[in-house]
């Protein structure tokens, strides 16, 4: 039976969360209190949080979803868990699964996958494989700072390029710019596009809900560079936070049009299972005079509720407000120029890897 020491952990800087839940799939739980022993100002401060990496031995690489609200039914991440921090992660209730904390954990105890490449080659060079577009970064972000060493995102396109996949990719990093070598060709081609996520203009607000992740001006930068290589740039405008940046979506747009982005998406914000919480004691501790308002809003949205996970609705939201949202965004895409909704890849030209040949057919 697992045990999570359930710590609050506020002073941790360069974090996101500043709390680090129990996870809901243990039993037992212990937390910490002040005994009255010792004096708080005397207590030490709590030693920097470091990240650290377990290496996972994946046995499949290509996740499966039937969901309606997304344009794909098929998606690989590298990694579990992000180092960008983002707060409002809807990604971070899965860390549970794992037996830790959607909260700190999730963005200090990540999980890599050194043989996706491989394990992706295997899954492609299957005889009832038939290609539709693979979806990189919908879970967590493939281009996160240990992305940098392990290369494993890039090892993935080396075998999609190879084969002629296409792959669409969510990132909020200006590391994928590494990779036009590869992704350029295969945009060509009519294989590859890239989503940048840029939550606000504002590269405080920005420090304060994605710690980690790099900047508004490097993420406008990368959409220059990538719409200057050819490859189809989208701008998520993602996600919508009430009183807190939703006032910036039309110089996002507007940003996104001028850097040389095809189109745009937005997603509200979503709070599923832990992230309420998390969420709750970040506008508490950053915003107190917005909290109420944020989730007045809302649970305005959602029947009443902080979340709705009925398909349709828990991207988007429904009421005035998330009327309203849409309706300002369809007026500045339209004046911009741009599309709301993504470029379609083709999936006729995939060639199967050739299958790794039985020991037995050396002496054939």
């Amino acid at each position: 039976m697992a045990l999570r020491l359930n710590i609050d952990k506020r002073a941790a800087p360069g974090r996101g969360a500043g709390v680090n839940p129990h996870p809901r799939f243990e039993r037992e739980e212990r937390s910490e209190f002040h005994d009255g022993w010792q004096l708080e100002e005397d207590e030490e401060a709590p030693p920097p949080l470091r990240t650290h990496v377990t290496e996972e031995a994946a046995k499949s690489v290509i996740t499966r979803n039937a969901s309606p609200d997304i344009g794909f039914d098929r998606s690989i991440n590298a990694y579990r868990g992000c180092e960008h921090g983002c707060v409002y992660c809807f990604a971070r209730p899965t860390h549970a699964y794992l037996g830790l904390s959607p909260g700190l954990d999730f963005e200090t105890r990540l999980f890599a996958k050194p043989e996706a490449a491989a394990l992706l080659r295997r899954e492609l060079a299957a005889p009832n494989y038939r290609a539709r577009s693979i979806a990189i970064g919908t879970n967590t972000d493939p281009y996160q700072p240990i992305e940098r060493e392990r290369k494993i995102t890039r090892a993935i396109l080396e075998v999609l390029a190879e084969t002629c996949h296409p792959v669409g990719i969510v990132t909020k990093s200006d590391l994928v710019v590494r990779d036009l070598d590869i992704l350029a060709p295969m945009a060509a081609q009519g294989l590859a596009k890239v989503a940048l996520s840029v939550t606000t203009l504002d590269g405080a607000l920005a420090r304060t809900m994605e710690p980690r992740a790099p900047t508004p001006k490097k993420r406008l930068a990368a959409v220059r560079a990538l719409a200057e290589a050819g490859v189809p740039v989208s701008v998520l405008v993602a996600p919508i936070v009430p009183a807190i940046n939703d006032q910036e979506i039309e110089d996002i747009v507007a940003a996104a049009a001028e850097a040389g982005a095809r189109t745009v998406n937005f997603v509200l914000l979503r709070l599923p299972h832990e992230v309420k919480d998390i969420v709750r004691d970040w506008l508490a501790r950053h915003f107190p005079d917005r909290a109420r308002r944020v989730m007045s809003v809302m649970q305005a949205m959602r029947g009443g509720k902080d979340y709705d996970a009925r398909w349709g609705l828990r991207q988007r939201g429904e009421g005035p407000y998330a009327d309203a949202i849409a309706a300002r965004m369809a007026l500045a895409v339209k004046r911009h120029g741009l599309e709301i909704g993504s470029v379609r890849l083709r999936t006729d030209l995939f060639r199967a890897p050739q299958r790794p040949r039985a020991q037995l057919d050396l002496f054939g």
